[in-house]
């Protein structure tokens, strides 16, 4: 007789082997196997194996199946089998998988009535707020425990039911004992035929009943006790304690290694360790029952939780609010570390990957759904285990004392008096030498250290406190930096000795960038380590990457070590200054983003290496989740959002104003001032002209009705466009005037109450919305002024500086989504650790239909300028679109292709699917799919949803005329005689570990020869194919094979902060996709912009959303004065505009020469204006007026030659007195 137990993983594997080895004695005929299905990813021979036990199985038992790819690799294998075996028991998996339970009478795939109504009652209540009670776990198992009591005396179906339920008991609480007694009462109730007299062989016995709630330690006599004074009592001199949550099932399977190895790891470092585990993959009994006192304060100093799950909730189903409010009652740090449940500790190790995409979404996504922070390794299951052990988990010891370490410094952290604690605050300068010493997105930084700082003395912290803003950052930026001929303050020299002595990794360094001391921030003797200390707090200077300006480097270097000035910088953080903690000021620096696995981060990983045990908190703009969690997975941070500047709409101004003057002139006449109308139709038609708004011949008609409107609408567009206004401070909450524009933008969905100043006024000044509400005013209006109230209340209150002082006191930092404020109000107030939504819900249903109807819109204005449908669209897809806005831009290009998602019982994303032909009403476009690497990092399950839409629709047996995918990955399988796998592969990245194309450095350092150089740069770093297993492969040929089709190329612009010349990754990666397709076909690409940032879908060409965004920001006065009143950081953010818009004529020459001719008049032709950047921001200044000259050599615009001639001589000015030669100097 055969017994197949098909399981998720292998905890209980030691036990079942001893279970199945005493049932082979007393029933020799048995024959039992065990399968787990997370050892089946990259492991063909066990799930074959798996899939063959289930064929020939008499006795199917099937638990723990949620994962789809799991469910889907058996189900037609179980499905087939049913039928024929004794009986087939399944149970705690998904729904589809349970169905197929038959046993005896009981058949679950029938209507539940009668007795199997009882399921029912497992299932639990919710409270008040619709989420299960932390009592709901317990009930449900106290009724577990009775039903089989119950249905003992009810004949017929009954018994059947009373089997499933003591199997479920038995497995519930998996002993060896119990894993035995639950395959020897399957087989001695159903054993039929030739293996009936097994029945009479095989006894069982009740469950064997465990602490549903309890505690494990390891010294402990009895292992598993309730009472926490049986535990190993805590040391006189304990540092603090730390509470750790077990899984129940490891701990009753008695395999427990890698929990013994943490647990030793804590102790070694002075705490006193309570490890405490709950049923039901609910942690919270145990939390309320074992780490708060009598009074309700928490009775330790740190959580760390080893189960690898939601605190709250498995691997079907979380809840993060519940999780959210138990730990900030808690309010201690929060640690959720893991084990590889799904691949042996030795293939982690090797993978450049890291983490499996089903491990990452599990065990990191979602515990950060309920605060959790720096995911790390402690064990798993190893290839060089005992040959029976190879199943049972094992510690990694090096991740282990690595975990270990990080809870000791945040318990540290929290103990050490505010007075004592030393902070180190990294500000960041990218690119060198540019002026960008101190510069992040959306934030004044120096105003913002500034108020932190005050906070810090305030809150009883040791700070020298600088008498203004102004000496804060000349302290930092000059101080000694002239005496060292450094960017800014040389606050420590480290010896070279002492670096070559001291750091673990010099060997790796010094193969990528030479012998000690290096080049960079170094006089040959030693490394400058840049900053100024404060008292306790230093602010020091993060060192650049290394590689700027080296165009070399950046075509072949697929990731590098770190410079010697980088890895000294950190080294000193810690052990020279010896700081606390470390708090990186504003998005972002380059730690992170050091090579390394993507998730899943060990000895060898870079970001891991620096950071060491250091507490490390980020401050982190809030709209940016996407980057922030490769923050925290990758350097362990707990972020602290802070909010992006406000938002009002750009309005007219000077020669937009003239204009918009006479089109209302025009618009006021009478019908027979014929004679006035004609000059002002030619007058209007005269400014525009001269604004490069319409075209100057022919002359208009006198009746130029139909011009003028078109006109307006332009004119309306400019008026209405949001844009930022100077940059937030941390500490200043927008003013009343800032909050009734940010209240206007909100409001935009209902015109009338937008332009209500009135009443948004009262808003801003702390009015209730009850007291403003019209007796007209329909429901939605009234919906939306509550929350405009609340929007305003949130905005008005600072909840930054006290999210950092409770960061740095060792608090719980509440989670919450980041997004778009404006499309997102929930991410207000600030101060909270950001995370993206639900991996599993990405692109939710919501995200879906929106999608599709923004990806008809790209297709319909595709076909205003042909009137076939297009063949094949490039589309580049960011990781930070779509964790803030659900899945749109996924959903776009699933839907281009004519497929999407298919979700399992539990409402998860599992795969793809293909609409029909008939359904779609269009052929299927080939779209060739650019992922950002954050995109590929923090989002593995919707890389391969994308991998398998293109692969279904390659494999469709359509006509080729409706299917241009499968077309083309036909053609090219015959060409290169390769697979149709192969042929279909469409979505491209970088490397693992790599990010970006590089690009952008290349045009930032100027040393591009011609467009073909950016074309080859973006080739090489994008062209790694990821197919429906996620592993990347380097498919070079294949890309340049599918952009030779590519007509058009498409990214979406999603947040009114961002603009495509705001930041360089936009032409980094759309312009460089867009100019290697030029390279490939010949001639360029349409490019289009979908701007989705005030709700609504507005198709562009790239030359017009480059306009826009000129004249609403780059030259609008209202714009760049409100960056110039931050001074310093204010000029360098105009030069990143002015550079990325050379960046977009350089990959697409979609800039019009007219935005050069009017950049250069408004900052550098002015005297005046020259002088004040000058006196601002030295090198930026400068670095403005190189770009317009680069232009002028580059032919992307033709200045005449009094305008060039000045423009040099501007420039040369400019050069000189960034060098110190000015008129008074030379005098």
């Amino acid at each position: 007789m055969h017994v197949a137990l098909i399981t998720l993983d292998g905890h209980l594997s030691s036990a079942a082997e001893r279970a199945f080895s005493r049932l082979k004695r007393v029933a020799p005929g048995l024959e039992c196997s065990l399968h787990c299905a997370g050892e089946w990813s990259g492991n063909p021979g066990a799930l074959a194996a798996c899939q063959q036990a289930i064929g020939k199985a008499n006795v199917v038992i099937a638990c723990m199946l949620f994962v789809e790819e799991h469910i889907q690799a058996v189900l037609p294998h179980l499905e087939a089998r049913r039928e024929g075996a004794d009986a087939m028991l399944c149970f705690i998996s998904a729904a589809e998988i349970i169905r197929l339970t038959k046993i005896g009478g009981l058949d679950m795939s029938a209507p539940q009535k009668g007795p199997l109504a009882l399921l029912k009652k497992l299932r639990g209540g919710k409270n008040k707020s619709g989420s299960p009670s932390s009592s709901d776990g317990e009930k449900q198992l106290r009724m577990l425990k009775r039903l089989p009591r119950i249905l003992r005396f009810i004949p017929g179906k009954a018994q059947d039911l009373r089997v499933y339920f003591l199997a479920m008991q038995y497995w519930l609480a998996g002993s060896e004992d119990n894993i035995r007694n639950l395959v020897a009462l399957v087989v001695s109730e159903y054993a039929t035929g030739p293996r009936k007299a097994l029945r009479e062989a095989i006894t069982t016995e009740s469950p064997a009943e465990y602490p549903e709630v309890g505690l494990y330690h390891p010294r402990s006599k009895k292992g598993i006790v309730e009472d926490i004074t049986k535990l190993p009592k805590a040391p006189k001199d304990a540092v603090g304690t730390v509470g750790v949550l077990l899984m129940r099932s490891y701990v009753l399977s008695g395999n427990t290694r890698h929990y013994d190895s943490v647990i030793q790891s804590l102790e070694e470092r002075g705490l006193h360790v309570i490890p405490a585990f709950a049923g039901g993959l609910d942690a919270r009994p145990a939390v309320e029952k074992y780490f708060h006192n009598f009074d309700g304060s928490p009775s330790i100093d740190g959580l760390v939780s080893l189960t690898g799950f939601s605190l709250v909730g498995g691997p079907a189903y979380n809840d993060a609010r519940a999780a959210e409010e138990l730990l900030a009652k808690l309010d201690v740090p929060y640690t959720a570390a893991h084990a590889t449940e799904f691949q042996t500790l030795e293939d982690w190790q090797e993978s450049e990957q890291g983490l499996l995409p089903v491990e990452t979404t599990i065990m990191v996504a979602i515990p950060e759904l309920d605060g959790a922070a720096a995911p790390t390794i402690f064990g798993g299951r190893s290839r060089s285990a005992e040959p029976d052990r190879t199943r049972d988990m094992h510690p990694h010891t090096e991740r282990a004392e690595r975990l270990a370490a990080r809870v000791a410094r945040k318990v540290q952290l929290r103990k050490t008096e505010r007075a004592r604690r030393k902070i180190a605050v990294v500000l960041f300068n990218f690119p060198p030498n540019s002026g960008a010493v101190g510069t992040a997105a959306y934030l004044a930084v120096f105003h913002s250290v500034f108020n932190t700082l005050q906070r810090l003395a305030a809150e009883g912290y040791t700070v020298d406190l600088p008498e203004d803003v102004d000496a804060l950052r000349t302290r930092i930026l000059e101080g000694n930096a002239s005496q060292y001929g450094a960017d800014a303050n040389v606050c420590h020299t480290v010896d070279v000795d002492h670096h070559v002595r001291t750091l673990p990794w010099l060997e790796a360094i010094e193969k990528a960038w030479g012998p000690a001391p290096g080049k960079h921030q170094s006089d040959g003797r030693g490394i400058h380590v840049l900053g100024a200390e404060f008292g306790n707090v230093l602010v020091g200077i993060q060192p650049a990457f290394g590689y700027e300006g080296d165009p070399m480097r950046l075509l072949f270097d697929r990731g590098l070590a770190p410079t010697h000035a980088f890895a000294a910088f950190y080294q000193y953080l810690r052990k020279g200054f010896k700081a606390d903690a470390v708090l990186h000021f504003g998005t972002h620096g380059a730690l992170e983003f050091m090579p390394g696995k993507q998730s899943g981060m060990s000895a060898e990983c870079w970001p891991d290496r620096l950071i060491g045990d250091l507490p490390n908190f980020y401050l982190y703009a809030a709209n940016n989740p996407s980057e922030g969690t490769v923050a925290k997975r990758r350097s362990g941070a707990t972020l602290v959002s802070y909010l992006t500047p406000p938002m009002a709409q750009a309005g007219l101004y000077n020669d937009l104003a003239d204009l918009q003057a006479s089109i209302d002139r025009w618009r006021s006449l009478e019908p027979d001032a014929q004679v006035e109308r004609d000059e002002l139709v030619a007058l209007i038609q005269t400014q525009a002209a001269a604004l490069e708004l319409v075209e100057a011949e022919p002359a208009w008609p006198n009746v130029a009705d139909a011009e003028i409107a078109a006109l307006r609408q332009r004119l309306d567009e400019l008026r209405e466009t949001l844009i930022p206004e100077g940059m937030h401070v941390v500490g200043e909450p927008p003013n009343r005037s800032q909050r009734v524009d940010w209240l206007a933008a909100v409001a935009s969905e209902d015109r009338g109450l937008a332009e209500d100043g009135e009443r948004l006024e009262a808003l801003a000044s702390g009015r209730e919305a009850r007291t403003l509400i019209a007796a007209d005013d329909d429901e939605a209006r009234r919906s939306l002024m509550e929350r405009l109230e609340a929007f305003n209340r949130a905005l008005s209150e600072d909840s930054e500086l006290p999210g950092i002082v409770r960061a740095l006191d060792g608090g719980f930092i509440r989670p919450v989504a980041g997004g778009d404020i404006l499309r997102n109000p929930d991410t207000l107030p600030t101060g909270r650790n950001l995370h993206g939504f639900d991996p599993f819900r990405i692109p939710s249903a919501y995200a879906m239909k929106t999608g599709q109807d923004q990806a008809q819109d790209l297709l319909d204005r595709i076909r205003q300028e042909t009137v076939d449908w297009p063949n094949s669209i490039a589309i580049v897809l960011w990781g930070s679109d779509n964790l803030k806005n659900e899945g749109q831009p996924i959903a776009q290009a699933l839907h281009l292709m004519g497929a999407r998602p298919r979700v399992d019982s539990y409402g998860r994303l599992c795969g793809a699917e293909l609409m029909p032909l008939e359904e779609l009403g269009r052929p299927r476009i080939d779209v060739v799919i650019t992922l950002s690497g954050i995109f590929r990092d923090l989002l593995p399950d919707q890389t391969r949803l994308l991998a398998e839409a293109a692969w279904l629709a390659a494999s469709a047996d359509e006509p080729l005329d409706m299917n241009h995918l499968r077309a083309h990955a036909l053609d090219y399988q015959e060409r290169n005689g390769c697979d149709l796998e192969t042929a279909a592969l469409r979505v491209f990245s970088n490397a693992s570990g790599a990010y970006g194309s590089n690009v952008n450095q290349l045009v930032d350092a100027g040393t591009w020869e011609d467009g073909d150089e950016l074309a080859e740069q973006y080739t090489r770093r994008k062209c790694f194919a990821y197919g429906r297993t996620g592993a990347p492969r380097r498919e070079a040929e294949l890309l340049q094979d599918a952009l030779g089709h590519v007509g058009h190329a498409y990214q979406n612009l999603e947040s009114a902060e961002l603009g495509v010349t705001t930041i360089d990754h936009y032409f980094d990666t759309l312009g460089g996709i867009s100019r290697a397709a030029k390279r490939v076909r010949g001639e360029a690409v349409e490019v289009y912009i979908g701007d989705q940032t005030r709700g609504g879908n507005t198709i562009r060409p790239l030359e017009d959303q480059v306009a826009l965004e000129s004249r609403t920001r780059l030259l609008h006065p209202r714009w760049y004065e409100g960056l110039l009143v931050h001074g310093y950081e204010g000029v360098k953010q105009l030069d990143s505009h002015v550079a990325n818009t050379l960046g977009w004529s350089g990959t697409t020459t979609k800039v019009a020469p007219w935005v050069y001719q009017r950049l250069t008049e408004t900052f550098v032709l002015d005297e005046e204006m020259r002088k004040r950047l000058a006196e601002l921001n030295p090198a930026a200044s400068a670095r403005v007026a190189q770009r317009l000259i680069e232009a002028s050599e580059r032919d992307f615009w033709q200045p005449d030659d009094e305008t060039l001639e000045q423009l040099e001589r501007a420039g040369e000015e400019l050069e000189d007195r960034l060098e110190g030669i000015t008129e008074s100097a030379a005098a």
